[in-house]
């Protein structure tokens, strides 16, 4: 995959300039903790022009991290969403994938906040994060971390530590992807998207508090509950899969990821004819600006 080349402008440190300027020291603190926030937003080609999906939710998210793990951002949302849509007119993107980050760029080998925050925005052609085709999951042996320990609201770069450990876990194994969960045993969400499954015509998603609060994941449960499908959000244990209808994940680098197996036990229905599918093009017709869906029932 490749992220930028030669011609690639990123927004970085009040101005704009090509990627390959954009350069930090060895002795950044972000670089040695991970202490640092992002957020990862999608644009989308519609027919009134590139649109930024939800960008306002998720520069009002970044905000809120910067002001959980005290990153200065001085920044309003106005301005960061009118930074994005210059970044992609200078690179000539319509479907993208952008990454605003904020971090400490500064040297500083202490574990003290720092004074000064940094920022970069870049994006790139991105397709769906786990592709198209049904996914494999493995119980990850790697749990979601304690909410008391990081704040789980918060996007910090550092908490991917433990997605990216899962992941790599998952596909040593011949997996697809991984399933984490909670410190009491229950199903939190995948490395990098929420979790939904289907039983008896419900959807059952984990609760906020364990898990990120993704907007792809509240989106979803809009449209659904729009759409008459049940949504509840409850704690479930692994086992309240077996019978299940089918299974998805949701994000934004993701979208809707339909699952075919927990731990190779299959749902009982093709993913076509689930709830998932469904959702999947309603998503689809929304963030693209094309409402021509098929009422669901």
């Amino acid at each position: 995959m490749t992220y930028y080349n030669e011609n690639t402008t990123v927004f970085f440190n009040d101005k704009f300039c090509p990627a390959d300027d954009a350069r930090v020291s060895v002795y950044a603190q972000s670089l040695h903790y991970g202490y640092a926030v992002f957020e990862g937003i999608r644009a989308y080609k519609t027919p009134s022009g590139v649109q930024i999906f939800k960008a306002k939710e998720h520069f009002e998210r970044m905000k809120y991290s910067c002001e959980l793990m005290d990153i200065p951002l001085n920044y309003t949302v106005e301005e960061l969403t009118r930074l994005s849509y210059l970044v992609l007119e200078k690179n000539g993107l319509d479907d993208a994938y952008l990454r605003p980050l904020a971090f400490a760029g500064d040297p500083n080998m202490t574990l003290v906040a720092p004074a000064i925050g940094h920022l970069v925005i870049s994006a790139w052609a991105w397709p769906k994060y786990l592709g198209d085709r049904l996914l494999r999951l493995a119980v990850s042996p790697y749990q979601r971390p304690n909410p008391k320990a990081v704040p789980m609201a918060c996007k910090a770069s550092g908490q991917y530590v433990n997605s990216t450990l899962a992941s790599t876990e998952a596909r040593k194994r011949g997996f697809d992807e991984a399933l984490l969960l909670d410190m009491n045993g229950f199903v939190a969400e995948g490395p990098g998207a929420n979790f939904f499954f289907e039983k008896d015509g419900t959807l059952f998603t984990p609760p906020a508090g364990n898990i990120f609060p993704g907007i792809t994941r509240s989106t979803v449960i809009g449209i659904a509950r729009e759409s008459g499908i049940s949504v509840e959000e409850k704690y479930f244990r692994p086992g309240a899969l077996a019978g299940a209808d089918g299974a998805f994940f949701t994000g934004t680098a993701a979208e809707i990821a339909g699952i075919a197996s927990v731990d190779d036990m299959q749902f009982r229905k093709p993913f076509s004819e689930t709830h998932g599918a469904f959702l999947a093009q309603a998503y689809h017709a929304l963030v693209t600006g094309k409402h021509e869906v098929e009422s669901y029932y």
